[in-house]
């Protein structure tokens, strides 16, 4: 049975946002995903490593869903909502989960871990990152690219300035890590396509992912999502593409 417009803004903006379990959006919006699998990346260098940090973890959904850990296993997370979710989910798992504001200094010594990972991190601190991995160590990682989903950003906020638009380019956080003394040994970037296909799953995306349309609000934004359902209505799915890229850099011995 088909919903009326405030019906799905009425479903989407009561579902809770806690985490990065994208379940929610079966049958309403798709993904492609990166040909590298960056799950399988990570499980493989967890298998080889002996202590290892997850950064920005969310709820741990990703970390849960490896086959197993370094018998030392930490994970960092800034939003209480996630930092509770994901201790639920990774103590049962030997993983101890750490609440972290985001920012420098991680709350870890010089050279604890020999790998590093992180899923599209908010931002990224190499000096950091750099600092707590030891000789020889790893960071893998799987970052957002420049101008992801813009064609959705950009039909609420219009035109974004080019230096908005190339932020997180791969080739500049490339240099970031060389700049903190990490050798990039694999980088790969990859556009994708995205499709919405209701005004509810838009609506939940951004009150999920809320730097893409900072202060998003159903009732701020009431008449463009109106339009955007008449839209997704008489012509089908919103189309946006989204940016990946994979990172992966050395500490040198």
């Amino acid at each position: 049975m088909s919903r009326t417009f405030d019906e799905l803004l009425a479903g989407a903006a009561a579902e809770p946002t806690e985490g990065w379990d994208f379940s929610w959006f079966e049958g309403r919006a798709t993904e492609q995903r990166p040909s590298w699998g960056y799950q399988r990346l990570m499980g493989e260098r967890m298998a080889r490593a002996s202590a290892a940090l997850d950064i920005q973890t969310g709820g741990g959904e990703v970390l849960a869903g490896i086959p197993g850990h370094p018998p030392l296993t930490v994970a960092t997370e800034g939003w209480p909502p996630n930092v509770a979710r994901a201790t639920r989910l990774l103590h049962p798992r030997g993983v101890a989960v750490v609440a972290d504001p985001d920012e420098p200094p991680l709350p870890f010594a010089d050279a604890a871990f020999d790998l590093v990972v992180c899923r599209h991190p908010v931002t990224v601190w190499w000096e950091e990152i750099a600092r707590v991995l030891t000789p020889g160590g790893t960071y893998l990682a799987q970052h957002v690219g420049p101008s992801s989903v813009f064609e959705l950003v950009e039909y609420f906020l219009g035109p974004q300035p080019e230096e908005v638009r190339d932020a997180r380019h791969p080739d500049r956080e490339a240099a970031g890590a060389e700049a903190a003394g990490l050798e990039v040994v694999d980088l790969r970037a990859e556009r994708l396509r995205t499709e919405f296909h209701d005004v509810g799953a838009i609506v939940y995306f951004l009150r999920k992912v809320v730097w893409m349309v900072p202060g998003f609000t159903v009732d701020g934004y009431r008449d463009r999502l109106r339009e955007l359902h008449e839209r997704i209505t008489a012509q089908g799915p919103f189309v946006a593409h989204s940016a990946r890229h994979l990172i992966e850099a050395r500490k040198p011995e």
